[in-house]
């Protein structure tokens, strides 16, 4: 065969895998827990990258993003912010049984945009401000681990007519970013890259662990590239990614 022939059958080859590839690539609907955002779209990146497939991520409130997946959303797989809403997804039936583990563990910090405001863990205590906001308890377990832990310190009486209540752990750090409270109670995910400020990452004693799980959906149980991306969530070059947004292992 000559030089030519064989160069422009190699290149044909390789278009010909190529355009399969694409072919059988897939996009993955993904419901992901607001705090997890950057990350997420990190993860999201490289598992394109190695696997032609595209994560597809809507961010919310675990709660209110339980609550889509009960009536009908299409999510193939549910990151939560905590474990009982994964646990609840199986149990009611909406998740793939044994498809659960934590896949990161998140912590809380009292933030503040003055770099003087914070100073530590009597802040609540000794310093004058109006507003502190957290993430809405009952839909965001970074506000239940907040409330949590401002009751083990004893001020939870007397900041609850200061709270500002975010509907996700995104629109907390926005207020606060945007002035509308002095400081807050938001991940550390979201502030590990921040300049400046004031911050005092809160005692792990004082909060139940945010072990946050991942489960497929009943909607994802036959989707081969849902499953891929959870395994991905396993990978060295995933959880490098989680531990660099300040969470810890599952």
């Amino acid at each position: 065969m000559a030089v030519w022939t064989r160069i422009a059958s190699a290149t044909f080859a390789g278009i010909v895998a190529l355009s399969a590839n694409a072919a059988l690539a897939v996009d993955v609907p993904i419901a992901v827990a607001a705090n997890f955002t950057d990350a997420a779209n990190e993860i999201g990146r490289a598992f394109e990258a190695k696997t032609g497939n595209k994560a597809v991520f809507s961010f919310g409130a675990t709660g209110a993003l339980y609550t889509q997946i009960t009536q009908g959303a299409p999510f193939q797989v549910f990151l939560s912010a905590d474990q009982a809403t994964a646990k609840k997804a199986i149990d009611e039936g909406n998740g793939v049984a044994g498809s659960q583990f934590t896949y990161a563990v998140g912590k809380i910090v009292l933030y503040s945009k003055n770099a003087a405001l914070v100073k530590g863990a009597d802040t609540l205590k000794t310093a004058t401000f109006q507003k502190v906001a957290i993430a809405n308890p009952p839909a965001a377990p970074y506000g239940a681990a907040a409330v949590e832990a401002m009751t083990k310190m004893g001020v939870y009486a007397a900041v609850q007519p200061k709270l500002v209540l975010g509907d996700t752990i995104t629109q907390t750090y926005q207020f606060i970013d945007a002035g509308n409270a002095e400081l807050g109670f938001v991940a550390l995910s979201q502030v590990i890259n921040v300049q400046g400020g004031s911050r005092w990452l809160v005692d792990d004693a004082l909060y139940t662990p945010i072990r946050q799980d991942v489960v497929i959906t009943k909607a994802g149980a036959n989707a081969a590239a849902a499953k891929a991306f959870v395994d991905f969530l396993k990978t060295p070059e995933a959880i490098a990614i989680i531990e660099k947004f300040g969470y810890g292992k599952g």
